[in-house]
């Protein structure tokens, strides 16, 4: 019998069409002999769409007609299962049925523990890190101090929230330069695919600059630029049981730093049209000419922060190398990755198809340990009668 796998997509998040073309190459790659595919796209005001014919990027280049061609649903669930509705059916009839989720997400309020959340509460199987990993990792910040107390080498930053800086933005910038120094890297806290990142080199710079970046966030990461460096990125499959690295690759830049044009919008042909094939259309080195020791040091960290924040399916971790004295970074971590990374695993000769198996393997298994947990007592204390 098959598996009705739900492929979730899209939200409330800059990230929206990054996602969208993720889920696609997860829906094609998904074997069809073992899987029952539904999509699930989640619009950017939150409501949920299903219809058979979300298989192609070039389905949602028009999202309203998207929405208008689709189905609006709801869900039900029993038995860690999700049945799905028609909202506008005046019968109550199951259109789908779900048994494993497969969250392809990127960005705030779907991958940071959302829709985990969601999916935990119906104690549905699904794919990828739970709702305390996925915060962690979405928040730069957070992310930080937890590699920090772990003695896990991060580049020297410091944290700034909107309301400080509305206080006292001079002394914030005066903290800024005497321990970090300028250049600096404004990071929103809280978005990933190097949406609303600026670079600051001059202090007339910085109130522009920093402004600009809390139009996407509340709290900013501030970094020392590292000016000399190479990034490095790593894929980690695996749960508490047991981790596997891919091979490493050496993004190549056009920007002074990793930017979302680097990533998402690369040039098919003279006339730079963008492609559509999310993180595979970044040019790259793959493998990673590094020295050994370097290479090595990758992976013994990788497991070390994959297990540190408790992740589980497939998460990609950024690295950056400062060339001035060759010290070696973690940067940040994507817990579910651009494309799912699946190109880093294909050069190991895991294709696609089997990374998504071991994947829904990974989120079954995670399911029916968790079931054996206790999580309340079948006595309500409220309905109890006390004894003088």
């Amino acid at each position: 019998m098959k598996i009705n796998i739900g492929v979730f997509f899209g939200g409330k998040s800059v990230e929206h069409e990054v996602s969208i073309i993720s889920a696609m190459q997860v829906i094609n790659a998904l074997n069809k002999e073992k899987y029952d595919v539904i999509p699930i796209y989640i619009s950017k005001d939150n409501k949920l769409y299903y219809t058979k014919d979300m298989v192609d990027v070039s389905y949602f280049k028009d999202l309203e007609k998207v929405k208008n061609e689709s189905t609006e649903i709801y869900f039900t669930h029993k038995n860690s299962t999700i049945f799905v509705y028609s909202v506008k059916s005046i019968l109550k009839k199951e259109i789908a049925k779900i048994d494993v989720a497969f969250p392809v997400v990127h960005g705030l309020n779907v991958e940071d523990g959302t829709l985990q959340g969601f999916l935990e509460m119906y104690n549905i199987p699904y794919v990828g890190p739970d709702v305390s990993a996925s915060a962690v990792g979405m928040n730069k910040i957070l992310f930080k101090k937890v590699l920090e107390a772990s003695n896990i080498p991060v580049i020297e930053y410091i944290d700034v929230n909107l309301y400080d800086y509305e206080k006292n933005s001079d002394n914030i910038f005066s903290n800024i330069k005497e321990k970090l120094g300028l250049p600096v890297i404004l990071k929103p806290a809280n978005l990933g695919s190097s949406i609303g990142i600026e670079i600051v080199k001059e202090e007339s710079e910085f109130k522009e600059k920093i402004e600009k970046v809390f139009l996407f966030t509340d709290k900013i990461l501030v970094e020392r630029c590292v000016t000399k460096l190479r990034e490095i990125n790593c894929s980690v499959i695996g749960d508490e049981k047991s981790i596997d690295v891919s091979l490493l690759e050496e993004p190549v830049r056009i920007d002074e730093i990793l930017s979302f044009k680097d990533k998402y919008m690369s040039a098919t042909n003279k006339k730079c049209s963008p492609k559509l094939e999310g993180m595979v259309s970044l040019s790259r080195k793959i493998p990673a000419n590094l020295d050994k020791k370097i290479e090595s040091e990758i992976y013994n960290l990788s497991k070390k922060v994959f297990r540190t924040i408790g992740c589980s399916g497939v998460s990609r971790i950024d690295y950056i190398i400062d060339e001035e004295d060759n010290k070696l970074y973690v940067n940040e971590i994507n817990t579910i990755p651009g494309s799912l990374s699946f190109y880093l695993w294909e050069k190991k000769d895991i294709s696609f198809d089997k990374l998504c198996d071991r994947l829904i393997k990974i989120a079954i298994d995670r399911n029916e340990r968790r079931k054996k947990i206790v999580y309340s007592h079948n006595v309500n204390i409220l309905n109890m009668s006390g004894k003088k």
